[in-house]
């Protein structure tokens, strides 16, 4: 039942079925969720220029109001895309003052610093409390090499944005203590609410076996990587480990599904590694081919150098998929410790990549037991667990902060 909190309004720069990446189906999954709790949900993202409808009308997908303000497409040039998200943000600032007149608001929840800035003036021009999630930092992503432009300006933003909001919501406790010391703020102003995943939206559309038969033939194993190819997902390990794999064990090929600005140089990897001929960079793939590549694959690798949570490790076990991971940050949460739902490798190192993925590949009891206590684990990660959780933290900020002012400039 709705608490202190009846109404919020969500802020992303994305949301299905605009979709750069796992942001999307987070906050499309939890708004629906929180709907289910009673909550009044309204989202405030972008849509396409060109898209038919205004940023006026609202769809219910889920029950929740989506109202899209149209942007042009983004630039790929980093300096271009910092001044795109500024222009971006005034204009979703400008729909959350109109939509303030339709709707009484009790809480503003920003996702990333994409939207912050528009967040944070939502909520002092409202007068009601901000949240924020930080699914990610520049720091993390760019092993702390954050010091010149553009990277330092968004760093500044995520700073801001910590100090600022009311609550801060991350999605491991890897990253509560990330971002506690990187932008020095208090670990009791961070809660840990993990990532979810649906297994009932998993499911393959594809015919399987004509699928798999493109890729690889009966008798070869096919390992799987995907996400954003970028450095710090660390694609450039499992590369490197794939030649004395498939010396090893022989019949071994693999698939890359993904596009990002670290591809051209990942092909160009493969390449000198003579490795060709073993496997298929995809691109970028729609979720109904990503949930039947999962059921096709032998073995999916997730070897990120930086990884708050690790949401294609959890898709992967809800799909019947051994996983591999980088004992590295949110990883260790998803995968725990001891050899049960799935197998981890030293961080950054190459060399006991390959020996962990020799070792699932050749032993099927382990694969089997790995799938069977997987597909246990996975339901621990519900999304209305989840929304749950994050309704407590609406109704305590809620309650913590100063009464609602009458909206300002409105």
């Amino acid at each position: 039942m709705p608490g202190v909190s009846d109404r919020v309004l969500v802020l992303s720069w994305e949301y299905p079925p605009v979709i750069e990446g796992g942001l999307a189906r987070h906050v499309r999954k939890l708004a629906e969720g929180l709907v289910r709790q009673g909550l009044a949900v309204d989202v405030l993202t972008r849509g396409a220029a060109d898209a038919p409808q205004p940023a006026s009308t609202a769809l219910r997908p889920g029950g929740v109001e989506v109202h899209r303000v149209p942007e042009p497409g983004w630039p790929r040039d980093l300096d271009r895309f910092v001044a795109w998200v500024e222009q971006m943000n005034e204009d979703m600032l400008a729909a959350g003052e109109a939509l303030a007149l339709e709707h009484s608001y009790d809480l503003i929840h920003g996702h990333d610093w994409l939207v912050a800035s528009a967040a944070g003036a939502l909520s002092d021009r409202l007068g009601i409390p901000y949240v924020t999630t930080i699914h990610a930092t520049e720091h993390g992503r760019h092993q702390g090499w954050v010091a010149n432009p553009p990277q330092s300006h968004i760093h500044s933003v995520e700073r801001w944005m910590a100090q600022r909001a009311d609550r801060v919501i991350v999605c491991s406790y890897y990253m509560r203590g990330h971002v506690a010391d990187v932008f020095d703020i208090d670990e009791s102003r961070v809660t840990v609410i993990p990532n979810g995943v649906d297994p009932s939206d998993l499911r393959p559309i594809e015919d399987l076996e004509a699928l798999r038969s493109k890729f690889a033939a009966p008798q070869e194993r096919l390992v799987l990587l995907v996400g954003r190819l970028v450095y710090e997902k660390g694609f450039q390990l499992a590369l490197d480990a794939m030649p004395r794999l498939i010396e090893q064990v022989g019949n071994v090929r693999f698939l890359v599904a993904g596009s990002g600005t670290h591809e051209a140089e990942l092909k160009q990897q493969a390449q000198q590694l003579g490795l060709s001929e073993h496997g298929t960079f995809l691109g970028w793939i729609g979720d109904d081919v990503l949930h039947s590549l999962y059921r096709i694959a032998d073995l999916c690798v997730v070897p990120s150098i930086y990884e708050p949570f690790g949401l294609v490790a959890l898709e992967a076990m809800a799909s019947g998929c051994p996983c591999i991971v980088a004992d590295t940050g949110g990883l260790r949460e998803v995968v725990p410790r001891g050899e049960r739902v799935g197998l981890r490798f030293n961080g950054g190192d190459a060399e006991h990549l390959g020996v962990m993925m020799e070792r699932l590949l050749v032993d099927e009891a382990l694969r089997d037991r790995l799938v069977a206590e997987a597909s246990e684990h996975v339901l621990s990660f519900d999304w209305d667990d989840i929304a749950q959780r994050t309704l407590a933290i609406y109704d305590g900020t809620a309650r913590l902060a100063a009464p609602k002012g009458v909206p300002r400039g409105v």
